[in-house]
């Protein structure tokens, strides 16, 4: 089953007998899920599982639910504004698909945006952690989809959540998009609201209360704004340029209806046969290039819109003819100032 097709029956928008009958046989699995990880997480917090520390302070970005919450455009900003600090972050993440040597299509990316920033990718995070410390590569490490990965000690937790699906259906996985009960919350430094800007004020309070019942962490907003459209070449047009066009989208996320706000937001607003969305992580064969291609020329397309975590994987300006671009999108903090006071005291801690 494609993604969308999962989040059409997890999220109830699918109504069929069949879609019901197979919500049904999820949440017959999501109590052994649950309890596993309950458990694991009870060998953590008793000390029975080991939590491994490193000579270098840790800051975690990460969120409760499985897919996009935004964390590229974070760490992006989280690195770059350590680096304006005087300091000199390193990455490490898990490396999940990647592509070759260079890594996955998120270091890809966070190679563009943070340029000369050390990053290093492994399953044991712990691994790359230490090897960043003998090596002398930085003297903090922004650990990248962390939350869960409790074997590495962190100073300062950052729990991102999603204004537009905050708590995943409020399902656990599979019958949810929810990693981790909701008690997962008392663990985090600092809750991130994100994509605010899609999200009525009354929704944004709501998540501010469900927080407070689980956790007495301090609780910031953000947004996520388009300074531009950026291609291959590193050409840019401003997302105006754009209106009145017939444009195709496509996107290989674990958010797709993130990737359709932010163009509605850009002012790209285009109807949903008009937007394909692939499996998360899609690595891009030629076949499938010209898939899309040929696809948006039967659309009569005139360009074809991406992520920029789907473009460092298409070495390619156009797809049959049709120009690509992708969204450049960047994290604005509502208070970037009370933010990053948070995170200072705990480094300096």
């Amino acid at each position: 089953m494609d993604l969308e097709r999962y989040l059409a029956v997890v999220s109830g928008r699918n109504r069929s007998l069949s879609a019901a009958t197979l919500r049904c046989l999820l949440a017959g699995a999501e109590p052994f899920y649950g309890a596993a990880v309950r458990s694991r997480n009870a060998l953590f917090d008793s000390g029975w599982k080991r939590i491994e520390r490193v000579p270098c302070p840790v800051v975690s970005v990460g969120n409760l639910t499985t897919g996009g919450t935004g964390k590229t455009p974070v760490v992006a900003w989280l690195v770059n504004q350590l680096r304006e600090r005087g300091r000199r972050p390193a990455i490490v993440s898990r490396g999940y698909r990647s592509l070759d040597a260079e890594g996955n299509d998120e270091k890809r990316l966070m190679d563009q945006l943070c340029p000369g920033v050390p990053h290093r990718q492994n399953p044991r995070r712990i691994d790359s952690a230490r090897a960043i410390v003998v090596g002398q590569e930085g003297d903090v490490i922004v650990l990248d989809d962390g939350y869960q990965h409790r074997q590495l000690h962190r100073d300062f937790d950052l729990l991102l959540v999603d204004a537009t699906n905050p708590w995943g259906f409020n399902r656990l996985l599979p019958r949810g998009l929810l990693r981790e009960p909701m008690a997962g919350l008392k663990r985090a430094s600092l809750v991130l609201i994100t994509r605010c800007e899609h999200a009525p004020p009354n929704r944004i309070e709501e998540i501010r209360k469900t927080v407070g019942r689980y956790a007495d962490v301090p609780v910031e907003t953000s947004r996520f704004i388009t300074r531009d459209l950026v291609n291959v070449r590193g050409e840019r047009l401003r997302a105006a340029d754009f209106a009145g066009r017939n444009v195709g989208a496509f996107c290989g996320i674990g958010n797709p209806d993130g990737f359709r706000s932010s163009l509605q937001a850009s002012g790209l607003t285009l109807d949903a046969s008009r937007v394909r969305a692939l499996p998360d992580h899609f690595h891009y064969g030629p076949e499938d290039l010209r898939a899309l291609g040929v696809w948006g020329q039967t659309g009569g397309a005139n360009a074809l819109i991406t992520t920029r975590k789907d473009l460092v994987k298409i070495p390619a300006a156009e797809l049959e003819g049709i120009p690509l671009w992708a969204l450049n999108l960047e994290l604005e903090p509502d208070h970037p100032d009370v933010l990053l006071s948070h995170l200072d005291r705990a480094l300096a801690g």
